[in-house]
């Protein structure tokens, strides 16, 4: 009698790749096409948009409220991922003032789907409300570190922060407005300085200057706070070495950057 013939394995790892490739690039496009049509934006537009059949995007997603909840939380944990980074910089001032640029920079040019979170239907639902309690955990610790190192005034709360990020992202929706963020947004945020210099700390904010600087003494370096030597002849040195020059050069390349896009 012949043996059966036996049918090779597939594995399961090429498929669950590309599954989460799929459901990525779904994601991506949701961001975008809320971000430029508002929540009437169709399931069909998304798929259309992501290169996949309607149906694919059902699976994934069966309804527009769950879509959007999964772009909400992907756009707030890449912000908690990038407050844990900024927990680690050596200057919690620079620290939190470059968090708050960044939220506001990348925060989406239209209200939808921040505002589903206003409606009623059980939101926000879990995991949105998980992801928003870790990145109210991370302003609070970098908010904290910033008050304790003198450089936000101490009568600032975490909502006095959140109702400030509202009024900055409304800001942004103003023409002639610039990036990484505008002047108009770069004055509210300023106004969370416990010992503002207008001027340099409005052209740090919006990304004229190194942001360091604004709270170095002339006679520091303006990146790492350094003493410098002075010299009788001569323009006063800005920078202790070469090292802090092209590391404040590269900031300020950094910020000069387009904003970030996230919905």
């Amino acid at each position: 009698m012949p043996r059966p013939i036996r049918t090779a394995t597939v594995p399961r790892l090429a498929p669950r790749a590309e599954a989460r490739a799929t459901y990525a690039r779904i994601l991506d496009a949701a961001q975008q096409a809320f971000a430029e049509q508002g929540a009437s934006v169709s399931l069909a537009e998304i798929a259309r948009r992501a290169g996949v059949g309607a149906g694919t995007v059902y699976r994934c997603f069966p309804t527009k409220a769950g879509l959007l909840e999964a772009v909400l939380e992907q756009r707030i944990e890449r912000l908690n991922a990038l407050a844990a980074d900024h927990l680690k910089h050596r200057d919690p001032g620079v620290a939190f003032f470059d968090f708050c640029v960044e939220v506001v920079a990348s925060a989406p040019t239209e209200e939808t789907p921040c505002d589903l979170l206003t409606l009623g239907d059980g939101w926000p639902r879990a995991r949105v409300h998980g992801a928003g309690m870790r990145f109210h955990q991370g302003l609070t610790l970098l908010l904290a570190a910033a008050q304790h190192h003198g450089a936000v005034r101490a009568d600032i709360s975490v909502a006095d922060v959140l109702g400030i990020f509202t009024a900055c992202t409304a800001a942004q929706r103003l023409p002639g407005q610039t990036a990484p963020i505008g002047r108009t947004a770069a004055l509210i945020l300023d106004s969370l300085r416990a010992d503002r210099n207008s001027t340099a700390t409005l052209d740090a904010i919006s990304g004229g200057r190194d942001r360091a600087a604004v709270d170095r003494a002339d006679d520091a370096c303006h990146t790492c706070g350094s003493a410098l030597s002075r010299s009788g002849i001569g323009r006063r040195a800005r920078y202790c070495s070469p090292a802090c020059r092209q590391k404040a050069h590269r900031e300020r390349t950094r910020l000069a950057g387009p904003a970030s896009t996230v919905a």
